[in-house]
Order: C-alpha cells, then sequence, then structure tokens
C-alpha cells in the first residue's frame, strides 16, 4: 500500500526545514506527496516564496489564501480561524493517511485541528522544544498532544515528549529537517550569492534575523535595545525580513530606516534557503531571535547572539551567547563573539540538533508506522507511585520502537 502524505508549508522557515522531507517523500515507493501552501508564503508583501516552492520542482495540490491584512494578534487570530475553514475544504477532498506538520508557528493550529476533526493521522517534526519568550511554545505543545507521531530535533526533547505522556513507540529523535541542507544541497558559493543578493558580502558582515516576541504586551518592546547596540558595529549589516507575526510592520520599518542611514546596510524580503545558508557560511556573527541561530548555526560553527526572551529555554551550543534586551548586553555579547579567540573555541563544535539526516529517519518512520486505526488511538499513560515517570496502562499499548 503507498501512504498518502499530506505535508503543509506556511511560511519561509519551514519550507526551507521540510524541503528535504518533502524529496525523500516523492522519490520513496511506499509514499505519495501532496503539498499544500497556505499563508505568507502567497503574499506579495513577504516576497512570493511560493514561486521558490515551484521552482524547486514541487507540484502545488492546493493554495490556502489565508493571510490576514492587519499586523495585529486580531489579525494572526482572523489567519487561524480563515486557513481552518479553507483546510477543511482541501483536507477533505485529498484525504491523507497522514498529514505532516513542523515546528511551532501558530499557523499550524488550523491543519492539525483540521486532521483532528477528520480523524486524519498527524505526524508533527521538532517537538518537545522550548521558545519560553512566544507563543510559539504553547504551540509546539499543543502541536504534539494532538500529533501521533513524534519526530524530535533532540535527544532533550525527544524526553520532553515522552515525560508529556506520549507512548515510546511514537516518539523518534530525527534530528532537525534544516541540517539536512549541509549534507545533501548544494549551496551556491560566494560570487553566486552575491549575484543573488545583488551585492558584494564582506568578511565582517553581521545577519540579523529578528522576530517580534509574541508573548509580550508590547511584541517589539526590544527593538529600540537591538538598534542602538546595532549603530556599534561599522561593518556590513544584512536584515533578513521578519515573520508575518504581530509587530512585523514595525521591525520592517526600523530596518528600513536604518539602511536609509547606512550605505552598507540592506533589508531582504526574502532569501531563498540555499541563499540563506550560504550566507551565514561567510557571516562575522548572527544576531537576534531566530530559531536558525539557535539550530543551524552550530552547525556552520557561525557565532550568534541570541537576544532577548523569544528563545529562552531552547536547547543551544556553545557559539550561541544569550544577551538581555539591553543595547549594552548585546553590544558586549557581539563584541565578545566576535573576537578570534571566540571563534577559535568552537573548533570541533558539535550541533545538538543533529547530523544532517533527519529526512531520511523522517521518511523511514512515516514508511513504517502502523495503520491509521492504531495511530489514531492513543493510550493513557499514568504516572508510577512516585511520580517519577510514566508508565503503560495498557498491556496493548507497547509497540516496537521504529524508524531508526
Amino acid at each position: 500500500m503507498v501512504r498518502h502524505v499530506v505535508v503543509v508549508t506556511s511560511s519561509r522557515a519551514d519550507y526551507g526545514h521540510l524541503y528535504w522531507p518533502m524529496k525523500d517523500i516523492e522519490a520513496s515507493s511506499s509514499l505519495r506527496l501532496s503539498l499544500v501552501v497556505k499563508g505568507a508564503l502567497l503574499s506579495a508583501r513577504f516576497g512570493n516564496t511560493v514561486t521558490f516552492i515551484e521552482n524547486d520542482g514541487f507540484e502545488i495540490a492546493a493554495r490556502i489564501d489565508c493571510l490576514d491584512p492587519e499586523d495585529s494578534d486580531r489579525g494572526m487570530a482572523r489567519t487561524i480561524g480563515e486557513a481552518t475553514t479553507k483546510l477543511t475544504e482541501v483536507l477533505s477532498q485529498l484525504q491523507p493517511d497522514i498529514l505532516l506538520v513542523i515546528a511551532d508557528r501558530y499557523e499550524m493550529l488550523a491543519p492539525a485541528s483540521v486532521a483532528l476533526a477528520l480523524r486524519i493521522p498527524i505526524a508533527h517534526i521538532e517537538g518537545g522544544d522550548i521558545s519560553e519568550g512566544a507563543i510559539d511554545d504553547a504551540v509546539r505543545n499543543a502541536l504534539t498532544k494532538m500529533a501521533h507521531l513524534h519526530f524530535a530535533p533532540t535527544e532533550v526533547a525527544r524526553q520532553r515528549v515522552l515525560a508529556m505522556g506520549e507512548e515510546q513507540w511514537r516518539v523518534v529523535w530525527t534530528g532537525a529537517p534544516s541540517l539536512d541542507h549541509l549534507c545533501r544541497s548544494v549551496r551556491p558559493d560566494r560570487g553566486q550569492m552575491e549575484a543573488t543578493m545583488g551585492i558584494e558580502i564582506s568578511d565582517r558582515v553581521c545577519v540579523v534575523a529578528y522576530h517580534a516576541v509574541t508573548l509580550q504586551r508590547d511584541t517589539t518592546a526590544e527593538l529600540q535595545a537591538l538598534f542602538d547596540s546595532l549603530e556599534s558595529w561599522k561593518h556590513q549589516v544584512v536584515f533578513c525580513f521578519p515573520n508575518a507575526d504581530a509587530g512585523n510592520s514595525e521591525i520592517e520599518r526600523r530596518a528600513d530606516a536604518f539602511c536609509a542611514q547606512r550605505r552598507n546596510a540592506k533589508l531582504f524580503v526574502n532569501l531563498d534557503h540555499l541563499t540563506y545558508w550560504a550566507l551565514l557560511e561567510h557571516a562575522a556573527v548572527l544576531v537576534g531571535n531566530s530559531s536558525s541561530a539557535i539550530m543551524e548555526t552550530p552547525s556552520l560553527g557561525l557565532p550568534a547572539v541570541d537576544v532577548g526572551d523569544r528563545q529562552k529555554g531552547r536547547t543551544r551550543a556553545a557559539n550561541v551567547v544569550h544577551a538581555p534586551a539591553t543595547s549594552d548586553a548585546i553590544t558586549k555579547a557581539m563584541r565578545r563573539v566576535t573576537m578570534p579567540t571566540f571563534r577559535a573555541s568552537l573548533d570541533g563544535l558539535v550541533n545538538p540538533y543533529g547530523d544532517g539526516r533527519a529526512s531520511e529517519r523522517i521518511v523511514s518512520s512515516l514508511t513504517n508506522a502502523p495503520v491509521r486505526e492504531v495511530l489514531l488511538h492513543k493510550r493513557a499513560l499514568a504516572l508510577d507511585t512516585s511520580g517519577s515517570h510514566f508508565v503503560q496502562e495498557h498491556e496493548d499499548s507497547t509497540r516496537p520502537f521504529f524508524g531508526q
């Protein structure tokens, strides 16, 4: 039997992470891919990233235009509602055997909720991680409890999913699939990267990837400190466009204003994932609060400054230095990580988010997973008498571990 897998992608970030899992699903004789594209990927303001997907050769089964034009928390909520309504019709028509979603973006609540109502098993990538300063943390945990298969990015994350009461056979350590690009993708060389970006990249470029802190009442409260600290960086600055979260337009406005005053600074609305990886390979430092700093820079040995609370609690390697959201702290952290001695200390650094073989493990798990009826019936687990860990309540709930 060929298992039908629907993958939903809603942003340039999660598309880059899903690229190799989708390629491997397409290449599998046991799986069939249907791709649903929605949200910011279809937005002109966010760069019409859907063109990258088309150029990569993926066939799109459905397009869901659901991104609310209002840059606010209400706009985010309406986006979820619009996506839920439209995805109901799409998933009812496609009737997949498994829905595959990734990470912690609020937009992923819509496909997961629809799948739950339609009794479609859900596979979730990157559950068990932590980002305490954003609603992403609650979204990720909600997706974990709705999901039937779990592909954890770190061993610590796998243990957290198990601690949430998920049966062991459902939880597989895979690593983060974005790292597969290091092993399998042909990234552009410096000349190709510069031609794509339309600028020359210096040896002292600071890449800024900063997003709204969605758990704060003022989601852009940290911005002044960030831009004050960037004034101390006299070399080249490249800004990446913020996510479609409440407050993104203010981040864009401040980046535009900064670039207007600096000839060696530029904001990019949309960089394809391979160009972005190539940029990081030539960067001196990554500054901001993106998960990219946490998950991807260790594989490149790139110093990173994690600003503020958005990624608080996340597993991190020694190349990532946290800075509270004050200009003095950020400036000191940038100086520290760009010292030659700091970069030299990263030699031999191991990335806790994996080895670049996540997609292989994900596809193996999807292929070998039990049938729909078994996946859908999650068993309740109970704490043992000491309260220290979960135990099986049902004799028939123990199943073989698979996919590794």
